[in-house]
């Protein structure tokens, strides 16, 4: 899509392609739509600007818990959306996401499954989201209301999102497409190796300190007595001197 044919379907003013608003009349630009790599796209556009995918409206769903959640960003209610087959919620005012912990289970699952078909692992550069600069903060989980943990997704990514083990994870805008494109450019098969080899390393390392110590026990022995022998001959000293003072 051409950069000229980028327009405010409210007040129909040119807009940047990463726009989320429009700057004259602060109607939402984009929404989580794509089904493939969950990048942020215009209302109305057929084809995803960052993968190509074919477009397929987010649609609004009911929440199960029967209530709504707030944004742990900027307060705002969360709408719950469908897009493809993972079920997620959406602030519509930071585009920030909120995803349980079985829709992400499934999304990185389905997304490994791409990256191994799609060949070999080629790493992207970070490209840096919405909560990647500035201030460190802590936010709330949706549902529980707990500080959530600061998670560098597989340890390499450089994304770093929001946890709580027991709900869900929050991305802000633009995170959930960087993981997604990290996992499908073979990103956990050099996080899980990187793993192994550092693993491997650490076994080695308890091993050698190991060694280092028993060689270390066997040249005190050498020099020294072993403590039950030195404690041994000690009583025995104090027994014959008991029977010298008897006599």
């Amino acid at each position: 899509m051409q950069a000229e044919t980028l327009h405010c379907p409210a007040c129909g003013a040119a807009a940047a392609s990463d726009a989320t608003r429009c700057e004259f009349c602060a109607a939402r630009l984009k929404t989580v739509a794509c089904p493939r790599c969950f990048a942020m796209m215009f209302v109305g556009t057929k084809h995803c600007s960052s993968c190509g995918a074919k477009a397929d409206a987010a649609s609004s769903v009911e929440s199960a818990a029967g209530r709504t959640l707030s944004c742990p960003r900027c307060r705002a209610g969360l709408e719950a959306i469908a897009v493809g087959s993972a079920r997620l919620k959406e602030c519509a005012r930071c585009d920030g996401l909120w995803v349980d912990v079985e829709s992400f289970e499934r999304i990185v699952s389905e997304r490994e499954e791409q990256s191994a078909v799609l060949g070999a692992p080629t790493l992207l550069q970070k490209a840096g989201g919405a909560g990647a600069s500035g201030q460190v903060r802590y936010v709330p989980c949706p549902e529980c209301g707990e500080l959530m943990n600061r998670v560098n997704f597989a340890r390499c990514s450089g994304v770093v999102v929001d946890v709580c083990k027991g709900h869900g994870t929050w991305f802000d805008r633009d995170e959930l497409r960087q993981i997604v494109e990290f996992i499908q450019g073979g990103g956990l098969s050099v996080s899980r190796e990187r793993e192994k080899q550092e693993v491997e390393a650490e076994r080695r390392k308890l091993k050698q300190e190991q060694l280092s110590a028993s060689l270390q026990n066997r040249r005190l022995g050498s020099t020294f007595e072993p403590e039950d022998r030195r404690w041994g001959a000690v009583s025995a000293a104090g027994e014959l001197l008991s029977v010298l003072l008897d006599r």
